[in-house]
């Protein structure tokens, strides 16, 4: 029965988190442009500039642009005490990309990062205005402009090195340290938005994708795809497993197509996808998909010896270690089911980057033995 009532306030909880996020495309669709923030990059102009950055901007050019879960541009700009060239980031053109970054809370959840935690934090884009119309889900992102001549950007096509690695786990050492128990346990206050990857509602769709992606793969695939199926089975279980306390703040995305390399210090991007939970959750899934599989294997182990004595250093917690490495073999589900879903859903990454993805997840499902140590310990 308990199981039960719990589950029927899961549904309940997963249908009402989808009709928010109906509520506010339809908003939007109907009051179009009249209200909130810019629909488009090309409705980014001086005006919106000049409230969000506080001073007058006087002329803005569209340098270049893309698009995927948001709509994103490089903008020249011209004014008083203004940058020469920002990076804005607003909502997806298409409903249905919009409801989907609706159901990740991906626009809300990187406004309120760069308004309440970037200001603490060291190796991100400064964030010259960040706003979010709760009505709509309109938000509008005026970024620092990274410069690409001097910058490196990896891909997962373009791996990087063990010793890149460990300026990234120094760079998450910091961040978990800075917010390491000042995480609120009953969901209130400034940082009680925070939720875990598992207490998110949208989990409850997380198996059935999982096997829907497996069938879709297991034809096209040149490696297997199902040795996760004890996960797809078990997901709600397991993931509340790799959620156990304590807890910090986490990156949440932190793959190579959202670092990047600058005067020998490393920095992250994106941060739509910031939820609370273990750092090993986020160490297992950023080196399985920053590192080739037998980096990975040769590195690991001394990558988190670093990661412990850094976080430390920067004023947090005493890891033991070998707490953490059981604790990183069984998260590195999340290095397999993320790529496994994003392969098998398709239209959310360039098939080569997906399936290369998936398969250093797969790579490391089998050589840490994860499906064994979730089973250990359930």
């Amino acid at each position: 029965m308990k199981n039960l009532a719990g589950q029927a306030l899961s549904i309940a909880g997963l249908a009402a988190h989808l009709g928010h996020g109906v509520r506010r495309v339809t908003t939007d669709a109907v009051v179009g442009g009249r209200l909130g923030l810019p629909r488009t990059v090309e409705d980014v102009d001086a005006g919106v500039l000049s409230k969000v950055l506080g001073t007058t901007v006087r002329s803005v050019r569209v340098l270049d642009r893309d698009a995927g879960t948001s709509s994103r541009a490089r903008l020249v700009l011209t004014g008083k005490d203004v940058p020469e060239s920002v990076f804005v980031k607003v909502a997806a053109k298409t409903a249905a990309t919009r409801l989907m970054g609706e159901l990740g809370r991906l626009g809300q959840t990187e406004v309120r990062f760069y308004n309440q935690l970037a200001p603490q934090l060291t190796g991100l884009p400064y964030a010259y205005g960040a706003a979010f119309d709760s009505w709509t889900g309109r938000y509008l992102l005026v970024l620092e402009d990274l410069p690409t001549e001097s910058c490196e950007f990896p891909d997962t096509l373009h791996p990087i090195s063990p010793d890149q690695a460990g300026l990234i786990v120094e760079l998450l050492a910091d961040l978990h340290a800075a917010f390491w128990d000042r995480l609120p346990r009953d969901g209130r206050g400034p940082l009680g938005w925070l939720y875990t990857p598992s207490g998110d509602v949208t989990s409850m769709l997380t198996g059935s994708l999982m096997h829907a992606s497996m069938k879709r793969l297991a034809e096209r695939s040149p490696f297997p795809v199902d040795n996760g199926r004890f996960i797809a089975d078990n997901y709600r279980a397991v993931a509340a497993l790799i959620d156990t306390p304590p807890h910090t703040v986490m990156h949440g995305d932190a793959h190579p197509g959202n670092m990047y390399f600058h005067g020998g210090k490393a920095g992250l991007l994106d941060w739509q996808a910031v939820r609370r939970g273990h750092p090993s959750r986020e160490l297992a899934y950023t080196l399985i998909t920053s590192l080739t599989p037998e980096d990975r294997r040769a590195t690991q182990r001394d990558l988190l010896d670093d990661y412990r004595r850094a976080l430390a250093a920067a004023g947090g917690p005493d890891l033991d270690r070998d707490d953490l490495w059981l604790r990183y073999r069984q998260s590195a589900l999340y290095g397999y089911v993320a790529p496994l879903i994003t392969a098998g859903m398709g239209g959310m990454q360039v098939e080569g980057i997906a399936m290369e993805g998936l398969r250093r997840g797969v790579a490391a499902l089998d050589d840490l033995e994860t499906v064994a140590a979730l089973q250990s310990s359930l």
